[in-house]
């Protein structure tokens, strides 16, 4: 099929316009919750990998650390930029332009090629920089070891958030789902296999675990890619179809709205690392407290943010249509679905605050109950924290379904670095509230970028978002 010519989309794969609230509630749920539980098993990647080194001993979990630390927010920052796939995808498919689709997904991932071409260098230079910082030169070179493999997962690992953008964009989250918790074995198999040389396999340690993250996403990418080229549902799409024709306006849009995106996650991050290096200056127990309390909230946060695709989703086809009122209703019912969930956490925290902690320290421990108290009430301001957090992360992607992403992102780093963190020290320092005075300036600068982003979504047709809206 030639790029020339293409059919538009047939009627049954656009969303139709919903007509009511209900019917809203039934789309964006029924598209939201696969994305939740992908996102949960994601980070049981991650955590996999956690347990199994950490059986090694601690100089191999914090040798996988560092080099985890070094290597993840290059990989956050790329999968910031090729996540603009998904926004475009939508408004082609509310547009019915099946040649655009095809385009999209094509320029995706040339982006996530060029990305890789020039941060696997970069990444590969970690013995230096580490180096140059005063790390211990032992973990160090452990580090750059680890890192040395898990670098070449960056290809991969970016294909597959091109491929999960376009299948999110046709509500095939239940696709995603399934390869991801398969990708959750297959890490498990492999890393439980070469990290101690079980079934006469060479006992490999760090670089077993690096093998065990390639690999996976390798495979995840690879059955991804067979499930669109072969379901009669997207092979119609021909992705790879002419793979080397450029389209250069397509490629310019992904890195012009993309790149913000990334560098908002790099902001987000950047202001969490701070705040874990502030409490370090404080003590152990804080650190300790924060790392309980910060693990509850991201656990949490998985749920807002699978609302937040699923709004990028949505409002992307009802922008491509040319359909205000659905942008409307896309935006306002993720909205409130991600805030009410965050209501349900605040309030979880705030009952069962005591007992969720115990999963993480063991209050027979004498050594354990300072920080099982400061958790305790850094839990209680979590609670707060939950709420902005899970507005703004949702509000954040209802305006990248209008590829509006340049000025959240200015609101946004503006919320994380000249309020929160100013907040966070002041409090926590000067008025000597320490970790609780962090929390709250934590929670600070993400009520700030929540109040600015949904108050941006608000006021979309006067800011002229949708002026660049084709009519029906």
């Amino acid at each position: 099929m030639s790029d020339k010519a293409a059919p538009a989309l047939p009627a049954q794969e656009i969303l139709p316009a919903s007509h009511g609230w209900g019917e809203e509630l039934r789309q964006t749920f029924t598209l939201a919750w696969p994305l939740v539980i992908a996102q949960l098993a994601q980070n049981a990647l991650h955590t996999t990998d956690v347990i199994l080194l950490g059986w090694l001993g601690p100089d191999y979990l914090a040798a996988a650390t560092l080099g985890t630390t070094f290597f993840m927010p290059f990989l956050l920052f790329a999968t910031g930029v090729v996540g603009a796939v998904a926004p475009l995808v939508s408004q082609a498919r509310g547009a019915r332009d099946i040649k655009s689709v095809r385009r999209i997904v094509r320029q995706g991932f040339w982006a996530a090629i060029l990305l890789g071409l020039i941060l696997v260098p970069i990444i590969l230079q970690i013995r230096p920089i580490y180096e140059f910082l005063g790390q211990d030169p032992r973990a160090t070179r452990m580090a750059e070891e680890f890192v040395q493999i898990v670098v070449w997962s960056l290809f991969p690992a970016l294909g597959i958030i091109v491929l999960r953008s376009f299948l999110s964009s046709f509500d095939a989250t239940r696709a995603i789902l399934i390869i991801t918790v398969l990708g959750v074995f297959v890490n498990a198999g492999i890393a439980y296999t070469l990290i101690f040389g079980n079934f006469g396999m060479p006992r490999l340690e760090l670089r077993g675990a690096a093998i065990a993250t390639l690999v996976t996403n390798c495979i995840m990418f690879a059955v991804m890619l067979v499930y669109v080229v072969r379901h009669r549902r997207f092979k119609r799409f021909n992705i790879l179809i002419r793979f080397w024709k450029p389209d250069w306006g397509h490629f310019r849009a992904i890195f012009r709205i993309g790149i913000p995106i990334g560098l908002t996650v790099l902001a987000e991050t950047g202001l969490f690392t701070a705040a874990a290096l502030l409490m370090g200056r404080i003590g152990i127990d804080e650190v300790a407290a924060h790392a309980v309390a910060l693990q509850c909230a991201s656990i949490a946060f998985m749920v807002p943010l699978g609302l937040g695709v699923a709004a990028t989703v949505r409002v992307g086809v009802a922008y491509g249509r040319g359909d205000r009122e659905g942008v409307r209703k896309a935006g306002w019912m993720s909205f409130m679905l991600g805030t009410g969930f965050m209501v349900l956490s605040a309030t979880a925290f705030l009952l069962f605050g005591p007992g969720i902690i115990r999963l993480f320290l063991d209050p027979a421990q004498p050594e354990n109950l300072n920080a099982i108290a400061l958790a305790g009430s850094f839990l209680v301001i979590a609670g707060l924290f939950q709420l902005v957090d899970g507005a703004q992360v949702v509000a954040a992607h209802a305006l990248r379904g209008l590829s509006d992403t340049k000025v959240p992102m200015l609101l946004a780093i503006f919320g994380y670095w000249f309020v929160g963190l100013p907040v966070a020290y002041v409090l926590g320092f000067v008025f000597d509230m320490r970790g609780v005075g962090i929390w709250l300036g934590l929670a600070a600068g993400l009520a700030f970028a929540a109040v600015a982003l949904a108050a941006r979504f608000a006021m979309r047709e006067r800011l002229g978002l949708l002026d660049r809206m084709v009519e029906p």
